[in-house]
């Protein structure tokens, strides 16, 4: 044995040595076909930088499922990896060249591709380092990254396969356009926030009758490049101009006035202009009636040559310095402030652009229905807790089409080509055959496209490879209800169509972490937690226990430092439970509970010792994590070390050793169980204590998950330890209430429900008199008792025994004469005018409250002493 030492340092005891030696022992290796699979896939981190408090416990979840199918023999694949996170990547990198003063554009696409990959390997390693802080039991040989080789086969195959169906196009759409990084976004990569703004009323004139039209706008900046004026056709204000031209002021160009019933009547002076590559609505309308559709800005957010005198002018510039020259042209009608809320970027955070452009998109309608109509089979998608299911079914019965083409250089690359002379498009897997005739698409897919297929793509696929054949369809995901729609649902549509399965068959979904305001954690509060920084004060074995077992499914988790103190205090009191348990033992002397010879003590702590095993097993296989928790923290706290290691100290002074050896031999079994239900939780500190004390094999992650062992329970053993138990505490408060000492024995009577005195047997009697300072005594002679209800039966004591009344008399006596002086000088206080009209509000009111709070407790004191002097007589 290794002697554990004093004082618990989770410093100490989770070092990285431990960590690596589960690794190099390959604990966490899958492969054993022996066993029934179970796979979990981690859901990849960016590789952007560090991971956050939602990553820890995401990755704790999943860890602590892992660790316990281990446990009950499962072969259990968890199998890590990273996301390239094409955007947010791509954006950090550019931000670190232009630190040094250059740009992507001077390093051309390869040289930029370099550095990006430089910047994959540094900030992998550094998560990889945070995995092993946390201590996840992840299998690093077949650690996966969305931009390997191996899911750049995938990707391919799912493109071609997708354009061959029709369910991939090209074509041109008003899409979210991100002008810092310049591509094109998904509708889910927009965040709506709402931000001041206004509504511009600018008057236009009619060409062919000097008319005057005021026409509202919230983006003047777009005006280059409308095509058309709009009205409905039944609004009697417009009839008579619809078929003529009004004059654009920002550029003098006429614009035909059209009708259509799109135009809502009651909305601003119910003239719109139409804007067709600036605007999604605007776009179908002249869609609908053939309508150009030019631009007026450039990629990167400025004007372009449209916009004349504003030409290489920021959006919101070209704006500010449009509406002043309007203003001193007397174009502006008026201005009034119109708060709306406007898309952002959810990766560069900049006001993203409704902008028509080219892209690839996926055909949604089709390969949503497949997975709608697959959650009415056996073969759905569980959600835990069951309410996020219309969450996504609502998603996918409302989905619109997927732009998936970014125009990034970090990325998977359109496996598209032109052709250089007649513009023929070839998609495959592979190059065209003459490849100097031919152009690839600059684009690469948007990162969700090759994140969707994680869960099999990992695994091997497009190749049925053995782990593919073995662990897919994968068993639980495990992740946040903010990226339902990113990613659940994605890969589920794409895990249908491309493997015609589910690519899980649960998830399991927790909410997010928020500070102890119940705020969410963001830079700009300054509420963030980095669970390095925790780890480092507290350990990661009470950060996972606190991340764990302090909320349920579904639902959202505050972080809150006492609870994670509670926590490191729960590991502290384990560590003392097994210092005490390691002094009792003997060097190489193994210790097996001989179940015929228990005490009503050991019977008591197995009987808990197996309905905790059961409930643990019960609500871990229902993902109740917080019950696991509270239920042990209950039996370690309370009934192991609170109760049974005081209770087994009388065994363990006894002269008869074998009584004293199987003392020990339970306190063992029992600590080694309790180690190996907290092992999934907190595995540094339970595979410490495992090894210091040799409590079988070589590491915990080789132990197999707790059995009730079965020995011959007398009910009412079990019974009278309850009753016991409960009479300590009960005596205890007894002894409180009344000013006893601790110490001070009294007489007790314990009867049944029928008023006979109730025996316990010669162990219990021992027990009860011995923690509790009492004398059972089979009758009391006083008919003045106190009386407490436990467990079903009585406990009686002479109240003679817990009062002296005379003295108690005198104390009541003392007490009111106190009172009544009070009373009178409020009494006094508040009848003196003086006072009353001098004397703030806030000092009368002080002294109301304190006057009736006194004549109460003088009331009530009365009543006592009246009870007292009853009992004298």
């Amino acid at each position: 044995m290794k002697e554990l030492s004093k004082k618990y340092d989770h410093n100490l005891v989770e070092t990285p040595e431990t960590y690596q030696n589960w690794i190099d022992k390959g604990y966490f290796t899958a492969g054993d076909q022996s066993k029934i699979p179970f796979t979990i896939v981690i859901p990849p981190p960016n590789v952007t930088g560090k991971l956050h408090l939602g990553h820890a416990w995401d990755n704790t979840l999943q860890d602590i499922l892992s660790r316990y199918k281990r446990l009950r023999g499962y072969d259990v694949l968890y199998l890590p990896g990273m996301d390239h996170a094409g955007i947010a990547t791509q954006a950090k990198v550019d931000a670190r060249l232009q630190s040094e003063g250059i740009s992507r554009y001077d390093l051309g696409r390869e040289g930029f591709l370099k550095r990006a990959w430089e910047w994959k390997g540094e900030y992998s390693d550094f998560i990889r380092k945070q995995w092993a802080t946390m201590g996840l039991s992840l299998d690093y040989t077949r650690e996966r990254f969305t931009l390997d080789e191996g899911l750049n086969k995938a990707v391919n195959k799912v493109f071609c396969t997708l354009y061959n169906e029709g369910l991939i196009y090209q074509g041109e759409r008003i899409i979210n356009w991100d002008p810092q990084a310049k591509t094109a976004l998904s509708n889910i990569e927009v965040i709506y926030k709402e931000i001041p703004g206004k509504m511009y009323y600018f008057k236009y004139i009619v060409q062919e009758t000097g008319k005057e039209l005021v026409i509202a706008t919230t983006r003047p900046e777009t005006m280059f490049a409308d095509q058309a004026i709009f009205v409905h056709p039944d609004d009697e204000r417009y009839k008579d101009i619809v078929g003529l031209h009004a004059i654009n002021p920002a550029n003098g160009e006429a614009l035909p006035i059209m009708a259509d019933s799109y135009i809502d009547m009651d909305f601003g002076t119910a003239v719109m202009k139409c804007t067709p590559a600036h605007d999604p609505n605007d776009f179908e309308l002249a869609k609908k009636y053939g309508l150009k559709m030019p631009i007026c800005m450039n990629p990167d957010g400025t004007m372009n040559e449209m916009a004349h005198q504003y030409e290489g002018m920021d959006r919101f510039e070209c704006r500010e310095a449009l509406v002043k020259d309007f203003e001193a042209a007397g174009v502006v009608d008026h201005i009034e402030e119109h708060p709306h809320n406007v898309g952002h970027s959810e990766r560069t955070g900049v006001i993203a652009e409704p902008y028509l452009s080219k892209q690839w998109f996926v055909r949604m309608k089709p390969l949503a229905q497949a997975v709608l109509d697959a959650q009415k089979t056996d073969e759905h998608i569980a959600f835990i807790p069951p309410r996020f299911e219309h969450t996504f079914n609502q998603w996918l019965e409302n989905i619109e089409d997927w732009c998936i083409s970014r125009q990034l250089w970090w990325g998977h690359r359109i496996p598209a080509w032109f052709h250089k002379e007649t513009g023929e498009i070839y998609v495959g897997q592979t190059a065209p055959e003459d490849i100097e005739n031919w152009v690839q698409d600059e684009d690469v897919l948007d990162t969700w496209f090759s994140s969707a297929l994680w869960p099999f793509s990992t695994l091997g696929w497009p190749e049925i490879t053995d782990d593919y054949k073995r662990y897919y369809p994968t068993d639980v995901m495990v992740t946040g209800y903010d990226i339902i729609f990113f990613w659940v649902a994605r890969m589920a549509f794409q895990g249908r169509h491309m493997t015609n399965n589910r690519p899980f068959k649960e998830v399991l979904i927790h909410g997010l972490i928020r500070d102890s305001q119940g705020r969410k954690m963001s830079k700009s509060l300054g509420n963030g937690v980095d669970p390095i920084d925790v780890i480092h004060n507290k350990g990661a074995d009470a950060l996972r226990f606190f991340l764990t077992t302090n909320s349920a499914p579904g639902m959202d988790l505050r972080f809150d430092e006492t609870k994670l103190d509670s926590s490191w205090n729960f590991i502290n009191k384990i560590w003392n439970a097994a210092r005490y348990v390691q002094m009792q033992m003997e060097e190489n002397h193994t210790y097996t509970p001989d179940f015929t010879r228990l005490s009503e003590a050991d019977m008591w702590i197995l009987s808990r010792l197996n309905e905790t095993i059961q409930n643990v097993t019960k609500n871990l296989d229902r993902y109740e994590l917080a019950m696991v928790g509270n239920e042990l923290y209950s039996f370690v706290w309370d009934d192991f070390c609170s109760w049974y290691i005081e209770l087994s100290k009388a065994a363990l002074n006894s002269s008869n050793e074998e009584v004293r050896s199987n003392t020990i031999a339970v306190l063992v079994y029992v600590l080694k169980a309790i180690l190996i239900l907290l092992s999934p939780f907190m595995p540094f500190v339970t595979e410490h204590i495992y090894t210091a004390l040799n409590l079988g094999k070589e590491s915990i992650n080789l132990e197999d998950w707790p059995e009730v062992p079965e020995f011959e329970v007398s009910e009412k053993a079990v019974a009278d330890m309850n009753l016991i138990l409960r009479g300590i505490e009960t005596v205890r408060e007894i002894k409180t209430q009344y000013g006893l000492k601790p110490k001070e024995e009294i007489n007790i009577l314990l009867t049944d429900n029928e008023g006979m005195p109730y025996a316990l047997s010669e162990e219990g009697k021992a027990l009860l008199e011995g923690m509790a300072k009492i004398v059972l005594v089979d009758a009391l002679e006083s008919e003045d008792l106190l009386v407490r209800d436990v467990e079903g039966f009585k406990l009686n004591a002479a109240m003679a025994d817990l009062v002296d009344v005379e003295a108690e008399i005198a104390k009541l006596e003392k007490e009111i004469a106190r009172l009544e002086k009070e009373v009178a000088r409020g009494e006094k206080m508040l009848s003196n005018p003086g006072f009353v009209n001098k004397a703030p509000q806030a000092k009368i009111d002080q002294e109301n409250a304190k006057l009736e709070k006194n004549k109460a407790l003088k009331e009530q004191t009365e009543a006592s002493l009246a009870q007292m002097k009853a009992r004298k007589a």
